[in-house]
């Protein structure tokens, strides 16, 4: 394992491969600049950035785990990747469907019971995967405080539009999504997610729940307001943002979403586009962009507007001939900001960690600028 001198104060550069990239000194470069911009714009305490490229991983380490420990980042720190997680949940359904246990036109209600004759019960499964079931909001009300509470709100819940006509970015939608997949192949969701992806992909500091023996490891994030914290339990939250994760393992998953066969195929179920929701295609959990050079597009398409507003869905006719396309799903919890990228014809991809959230757009051009390094966009 090779080690350079750090190009940013308590940072390290740490390579988990005996072979370099191409144009590695321009990779260390955009890598270095990235995280220099990020940490002192945003006030970041520390940050992990790994990239892949045809089955080689390198990980670059930069400053602390936790601003009162002052222990540095290194890679076995575990961060939260938020809403990144909605990809795991997404390759759980992909595993589901493939064993033919589920169908995307597969109504929610025939799996959970206690959706009723609701309109949700009626509601294809895909939609609540791709945020198309008729309006679902970003976050559950501040009424759900148990199971009973949200499976009532859940049955009593009114569409303000037919499910496919718009795009409502939600938590309570792909957490649904996985409590069906769960109910669909008869099992704990949590459980499900360790047999089913996290051990069959090798990810060993993957979690929905740190283990005692790796709390060490677990980052502490930074809020708005200058406090250490850590993500609080909620409805449905190991589906929608509960996995922790370091930057190497988060890389690995990206190289199993490049492998055809990863999972017997089942995570290429994940990756069919839907729906056209302005700048991008919305697949299952991943967000889909057609020229990834169009960084105006990427900007976008994670902007905002995209995840507080409705916005129109136009469904495909037919499946699109993607030849050169950047796969993407942002995440955040009220410590940690996350980014993970990848294009499956370049086999190149992308994951920024950080202990504290920041502008989608600034990860958006940091990852840019460092998959253009690396000669994964023209």
């Amino acid at each position: 394992m090779m080690k350079r001198s750090p190009a940013l104060a308590a940072s390290a550069l740490l390579f988990l491969s005996s072979h370099a990239l191409a144009g590695e000194a321009e990779i260390n470069a955009a890598a270095d600049a990235a995280a220099r911009t990020i940490m002192q714009r945003h006030d970041v305490p520390g940050l992990a950035i790994a990239v892949t490229r045809n089955g080689e991983r390198h990980v670059f380490n930069y400053g602390v785990a936790a601003r009162d420990s002052g222990l540095p980042v290194t890679d076995d720190t575990i961060f939260e990747v938020g809403s990144v997680s909605k990809t795991f949940t997404a390759a759980l359904g992909g595993v589901a469907m493939h064993k033919g246990l589920m169908k995307p036109g597969d109504p929610a209600g025939a799996f959970l019971p206690w959706l009723g004759d609701g309109a949700l019960a009626r509601t294809p499964v895909m939609n609540l995967a791709t945020y198309t079931a008729g309006g679902l909001p970003l976050q559950f009300p501040d009424s759900i405080t148990d199971d009973a509470s949200m499976h009532a709100w859940f049955a009593g819940w009114k569409p303000t539009s037919a499910p496919g006509d718009s795009r409502q970015y939600s938590n309570p939608s792909i957490g649904l999504y996985g409590a069906t997949v769960a109910a669909a192949m008869d099992g704990d969701f949590a459980e499900l997610m360790q047999r089913e992806i996290i051990l069959p992909l090798e990810l060993r500091s993957t979690f929905t729940r740190v283990p005692d023996e790796r709390m060490d490891d677990y980052a502490w994030g930074l809020n708005r307001n200058g406090r250490q914290v850590r993500v609080n339990p909620g409805a449905l939250d190991t589906q929608a943002y509960g996995i922790k994760t370091t930057a190497s393992d988060l890389a690995l998953f990206l190289e199993a979403q490049m492998d055809a066969s990863s999972l017997d195929g089942g995570l290429a179920q994940t990756h069919r586009p839907q729906f056209r929701i302005g700048p991008m295609l919305q697949a299952y959990g991943w967000e889909i962009y057609e020229d990834p050079a169009d960084l105006d597009a990427l900007l976008a398409g994670n902007s905002t507007d995209m995840a507080m507003k409705p916005q129109d869905a136009r469904p495909l006719e037919a499946e699109p001939t993607l030849s050169h396309a950047l796969y993407n799903k942002t995440g955040s919890t009220a410590g940690f900001g996350a980014y993970a990228a990848f294009l499956p014809d370049r086999q190149a991809g992308i994951a920024i960690l950080a202990n504290r959230s920041y502008p989608n757009a600034d990860r958006i051009r940091a990852a840019h600028a460092i998959l253009r390094a690396m000669g994964a966009i023209d």
